[in-house]
């Protein structure tokens, strides 16, 4: 009896569920912050979409602290945590919350995270961020080339448009006051 050739399948590589993520782009935008100049998610927002605690994050990311340099992870100073919590109206320590300052990641730590995590909501956490993170770096760079437009409009009308582009420029400006997110 003749053995017939088994025929050799090949595994296709599946893509992580981004689908089935809850999290909208939109959710995690506004959980990006402006810190010390940098872009940053917290590590309690990163925890809850990564689907484990805040404590079990942290965790991880102490026993794997030489994968995360400091342009990728920083921890908060206690000036930075007291005005985070002043606007966000989080609980103190005497409450139950959180008793030490909170680390801030970058777009890179946060895929760094999702890595030591290594689940599948955390891989298709990882990719709704970077995707949060590029779809604020155009918004961004859309604003500033309308700020080169208007200079450049600027110098080709005469001085009775000089309130027009004053006032254009000041709905551009961000308001000031004191504040650490977008």
């Amino acid at each position: 009896m003749a053995k017939t050739p088994r025929k050799r399948t090949r595994r296709v590589r599946k893509e992580p569920e981004v689908t089935a993520l809850l999290v909208p782009v939109e959710r995690i935008e506004r959980s990006i912050l402006l810190i010390r100049g940098e872009k940053v998610m917290l590590d309690a927002d990163l925890a809850e979409l990564y689907g484990v605690t805040t404590k079990r994050f942290n965790e991880q990311i102490r026993r794997n602290l030489s994968r995360f340099p400091s342009d990728f992870m920083f921890q908060l100073t206690a000036e930075e945590y007291a005005n985070l919590r002043s606007q966000s109206a989080t609980s103190s320590s005497r409450w139950g919350g959180r008793r030490y300052p909170p680390y801030a990641f970058t777009e890179h730590g946060a895929i760094m995270a999702a890595n030591i995590l290594n689940s599948e909501r955390a891989v298709a956490a990882s990719i709704m961020v970077v995707r949060a993170f590029v779809q604020l770096r155009q918004i961004l760079s859309s604003h500033a080339e309308l700020a080169r437009q208007i200079r450049a409009m600027e110098k080709q009308y005469d001085s009775q448009f000089k309130q027009v582009f004053a006032a254009i420029r000041a709905l551009m400006m961000p308001a000031d006051r004191d504040r650490i997110g977008f």
